[in-house]
């Protein structure tokens, strides 16, 4: 990644970043109208099919979603949506934690989008953007059974820092916070 002042003007704007993967056309975008709906249904969904989890994790998303639209500060937060070949096939967003932190929050691909490394370019523009809007850490939560995300955030340099047991979504969970230090 280039210094702050150089990623500055690559990523602040709200402008869509145009990739390829596996010789697909992959776009991410900043919302519209509809999309952060969209984002709790599908990630309501999606978790209810692949887990069992229940409507009360629709509830947790809503939530962040709502306080990501209510609370946006664009120079310190950003949701890009991933459209594949012009299809919405997931979402990330970078919300402030605190000055000196970022939260990866509400990251999901479609199952069938699975594979052609799109988290991973979601990502790399989240911390892109964490970079260039300041932030000195990014930290994030997610579920001990989610392999595929796990192995993702450690590949990228994030470290487990907390773990706790708890009762959520109808199912007993381990909670995870991964956190990495940004350049």
């Amino acid at each position: 990644m280039g210094g702050p002042a150089s990623d500055l003007a690559s990523v602040l704007p709200q402008e869509a970043l145009r990739l390829e993967v596996g010789g697909r056309a992959l776009v991410l975008r900043p919302p519209v109208p509809g999309d952060i709906g969209w984002v709790v249904h599908r990630h309501a969904a999606l978790y209810a099919a692949e887990y069992g989890w229940d409507w009360t994790f629709e509830a947790l998303v809503a939530q962040v979603a709502s306080e990501f639209i209510l609370k946006y500060n664009p120079q310190r937060e950003r949701c890009w949506i991933a459209e594949l070949d012009g299809r919405i096939v997931g979402s990330t967003f970078v919300v402030e934690k605190s000055a000196e932190i970022a939260k990866l929050r509400l990251v999901y691909v479609e199952p069938d989008a699975r594979g052609f490394g799109i988290s991973r370019c979601m990502l790399e523009a989240a911390l892109k953007f964490a970079v260039a809007a300041g932030y000195q850490r990014m930290m994030l939560w997610t579920n001990r059974n989610l392999a595929a995300a796990r192995g993702l955030y450690a590949s990228a340099g994030f470290t487990l820092t907390l773990e706790e047991p708890y009762r959520g979504f109808g199912h007993d969970l381990v909670g995870e916070t991964w956190e990495r230090a940004l350049p």
